[in-house]
C-alpha cells in the first residue's frame, strides 16, 4: 500500500488533519482540500453531523423545541491538547486498516444551535469502498474514544449526556476484523 503523503503514518503527522475548536465548516472546502492535487483519488466519503432536534427523556418531550430561534441546545467539552492527540491517533489506526489516501476530522466545541454542523469525517481513497468503510470506522470511534463531553439544554434545565450502548455496539463491530485483512476491504 503506497503511503500518501495526505495520510500521515504517525499520530504527529496526523494533527495536521485534525481541527478542534469552536468554528463551523465548508464541506465543499474541506473535500476540495482532500482532493487537491492528488489524482490517485477515485472516491471521497464524508459524514457531518448536525445538531438535532432531540427528546428529553424524563419528560419525553422535544426539549430544544421551547428554545428561542439560534439559542444554544447543545454545548460540547474537549480537553485541548489530549482531544487532538486522541483523533490523530485513530486517523493513524485507520490508516493501518484502510487503504485511504486521504483524512480530515473536524470537530466544533462550544455551544451550538439546532442545525448548527457539530463534526465532519472526511476521507479519500482510490476505492469507493475503502472511502466508506474508513469514514464510518472513524465515525464509530470517534463517538466513543475521542474525550468529548456533551451538554443538552432545554428550557428545563441542562444535563450531560452518557454515552449510548448504540454507539459503543457500532465501534464493537470494528473488532471483529478478519485475521490478516483490513475491515471492510472492498472495492
Amino acid at each position: 500500500m503506497d503511503a500518501s503523503p495526505l495520510v500521515p503514518t504517525s499520530w504527529q503527522e496526523a494533527l495536521a488533519c485534525v481541527q478542534v475548536g469552536p468554528d463551523d465548516f465548508d464541506l465543499s472546502a474541506e473535500v476540495a482540500r482532500l482532493r487537491a492535487g492528488d489524482l490517485g483519488v477515485g472516491a471521497v466519503a464524508s459524514f457531518v453531523g448536525t445538531v438535532r432536534e432531540w427528546v428529553h427523556e424524563e419528560a419525553g418531550s422535544p426539549a430544544p423545541q421551547s428554545q428561542a430561534a439560534g439559542q444554544p441546545v447543545m454545548a460540547l467539552e474537549h480537553y485541548p491538547g489530549m482531544t487532538e492527540r486522541s483523533i490523530a491517533e485513530l486517523i493513524v489506526t485507520a490508516r493501518q486498516r484502510f487503504d485511504v489516501r486521504g483524512v480530515r476530522v473536524i470537530h466544533r466545541v462550544g455551544p451550538l444551535a439546532l442545525g448548527d454542523q457539530i463534526v465532519l469525517v472526511a476521507v479519500s481513497s482510490a476505492h469507493r469502498g475503502e472511502a466508506f468503510a474508513c469514514c464510518a470506522f472513524l465515525m464509530d470511534w470517534l463517538k466513543t474514544r475521542a474525550p468529548f463531553w456533551k451538554k443538552e439544554i432545554s428550557a428545563q434545565g441542562a444535563r450531560w449526556v452518557a454515552a449510548r450502548d448504540s454507539d459503543e455496539a457500532a465501534a464493537a463491530r470494528w473488532n471483529e476484523a478478519p485475521a490478516g485483512g483490513a475491515q471492510g476491504s472492498t472495492r
